[in-house]
Parts: C-alpha cells; structure tokens; sequence
C-alpha cells in the first residue's frame, strides 16, 4: 500500500459527494484524483461549492468515461440507486465503496420490488459488505465492494441490533418514528423540498412504505434469526442535517439488562455512545460529527422501552461511515480523518 490512497468521488456535485469531499480533504493519508459528476463536468467545486473557495487544488469535475481509474485506490458512490451499480459494474481496479443502495440488499427481486427496476449488476450481489462499520469490521479488509447503509437504517440499526443479539427485545412489532433533516431528499431540484415547502412545517412521507425498510428488516433478521417485519414512519422536519430515530420495542430481559446489552456492545466503539441514565438523544449533540448518541428508557406500557438515536445523516448516516469503512478497509486507524467534535450550536 502506498503512503497515500487515491481516491475518486462519483456525484462529487451532491450532498454526500461535497460532505466526502469535505473529509477527504483533512484526511492525512488521502489524495482525492478524480471528481466525478456528468452533468457538470469542466466545472470547479468552488463554482459549485463556495465552502471549497480556500483549495484550489481540487480536481476539476470530469465525466466518468474521462478517469484513468488505473491510478485510483478507492471509489466512492455518491450517486442515486441503479445510477451507481450501473456505473461502478464497469470500473475495474479500485476497490468500491458505495453510497447508494445499490449494493445494500442481498436479494435482486427484493431490489427490484423496492427500486422499481431490475438490479443492474446483480452478479455483484453476493460480494458485497454490508457496512454497518460496529458490526462489519471483519469482513471489511477483504472486501471488493462496501454498500454502506441508509441513513435510517444506521440509526435504527445501532439502536436495536445489540439489544436482538442479547436477546434483550423480542423482533415483533416494533415500531420506529424518524426524523430527518431535509439534505436526505438530495439536492436535486423538487417543489416539496422548496424553502416555504418545509420551512416550519413537519411532515410525514414513505408512509408504510419507505425504501429504507427492507435494508433493516434483512439486518435485524441476521440478527434475530427469523424474519422481521417493522412499522416505520420517517419525517421530513425543517433542517439541513440531522437525524433522530424513535423505536419502540418489547422488552424480553429487564431494562437494566436492555440497557446493559448497550453498554457492553459499544463500551470501546469510538463513534457510538451510550448516554447517561435519563438524557435524550438530540441532533445537537452529533451535528458535523461522524457521532452517535443512542439511550433506552422505559415506556408508560409494562414491558415496552423507547430506544433513541441520533446521528448526522450525511456523516455517520453518509459520508463519515463511508471514510470509517474505508480506513478499516485498507488497515488504517479507524478514526483517521474523522474525529472533528460535533458543532454546537
């Protein structure tokens, strides 16, 4: 391995690519080689991004078809579904990290039931890593291809996984409320996500049928060793980052176990904390961050508990895991290039 890694960002003109980016940039051990965005190819980032005015040593934006991907170490996915597979199928080399869902679902029919289409690349399937980075450590050193999660699913995920594994909570009926900060829609121009579209406004969507479902259903089934089936309801709430999920679950173990369960699963993770006794979880506390702050309480219904997360959807929920997948990936320290405190306020 070379002192630096050479990598090329697909979809550096979106939230995710400019928040990679972002990252890359104070990465010691990361030399960005390629921008990718079609659309706006021959473009600079500061003509797309004015936060970048300070370097000017970015690489142009390039077409995909333009990169020499012979000189490239990683490629991170920063695009839409079908979009990426089909584009990332074709580039040989580099070892694939990709944002999208592309690669998150074992089943190519379930894809297609949820993603309207047929899977581009379904050979590819059986290779992926899922990167939940706390629960896929292992598997990430070899791994030719990284799908790492959803936002949803990585805050619903590290709430509930610890607990199914311990056997703490039973895997029926339980239900998730989620907030998300309105940078999950993309940046692509859409009426719904106009400013007096959703400014002091709250609003449920992908009601019963959001496509970020049977991501954690599969992950909570490994784990449960059955099939699940949630309730899940995200909401678009008036800001830029930030999510928050609510996930009310049936206790099979007290609360103090439950809660036990928690502390021992993340006691030496450096990204997930549990908080003390009492304190809610708030968006606040991980904004900018690639932080998650999750806490168990008990619910007002004997045998219930309300298990709370909060992350920044375009770090941990994005970019920032995809970078903490990438270090593990190629045997650097875990937090290299991600370990800013979150902003506050």
């Amino acid at each position: 391995m070379t002192d630096r890694l050479r990598i090329a960002v697909l979809g550096a003109s979106g939230y995710t690519g400019a928040d990679l980016v972002r990252l890359a940039l104070t990465h010691p051990r990361v030399e960005i080689a390629a921008l990718v965005a079609n659309a706006k190819a021959g473009q600079s980032m500061q003509a797309i991004w004015p936060h970048f005015a300070p370097y000017p040593g970015l690489p142009t934006l390039v077409k995909a078809d333009d990169v020499d991907w012979s000189g490239v170490d990683a490629v991170f996915g920063c695009l839409p579904h079908a979009t990426s597979a089909e584009l990332l199928s074709k580039i040989d080399g580099p070892r694939i990290i990709d944002l999208s869902a592309d690669f998150r679902l074992k089943d190519a029919a379930t894809y297609a039931q949820w993603y309207g289409g047929a899977h581009p690349a379904p050979d590819l399937l059986p290779g992926a890593v899922y990167g939940l980075t706390e629960f896929a450590r292992r598997q990430l050193p070899g791994a030719g291809i990284i799908a790492c999660p959803g936002c949803y699913p990585t805050a619903v995920l590290l709430a509930l996984l610890p607990l199914l594994e311990a056997r703490a909570i039973a895997p029926d009926r339980i239900t998730v409320n989620a907030l998300s900060g309105v940078s999950g829609a993309g940046r692509s121009l859409k009426e719904a996500n106009l400013f007096p579209e959703v400014a002091e406004a709250v609003h449920p969507y992908g009601i019963g049928q959001h496509r970020h479902m049977p991501e954690m259903e599969q992950e909570l089934a490994l784990r449960a060793g059955r099939p699940v089936t949630i309730s899940f309801t995200p909401h678009l709430v008036p800001m830029n980052r930030g999510e928050l999920v609510t996930c009310i679950v049936e206790l099979t173990a007290s609360l103090a176990d439950a809660r036990a369960a928690l502390e021992a699963r993340y006691a030496d993770e450096p990204f997930v904390h549990l908080l003390p006794e009492g304190v809610a979880p708030a968006t606040r506390m991980v904004r900018g961050s690639n932080r998650s702050v999750i806490n168990i309480f008990a619910d007002r219904i004997p045998g219930r508990a309300i298990v709370i997360a909060a992350i920044d959807n375009l770090v941990k929920g994005s970019s920032g895991q995809a970078v903490q997948n990438m270090n593990l990936a190629f045997g650097l320290p875990e937090t290299m290039g991600l370990e800013a405190a979150p902003l506050f306020p």
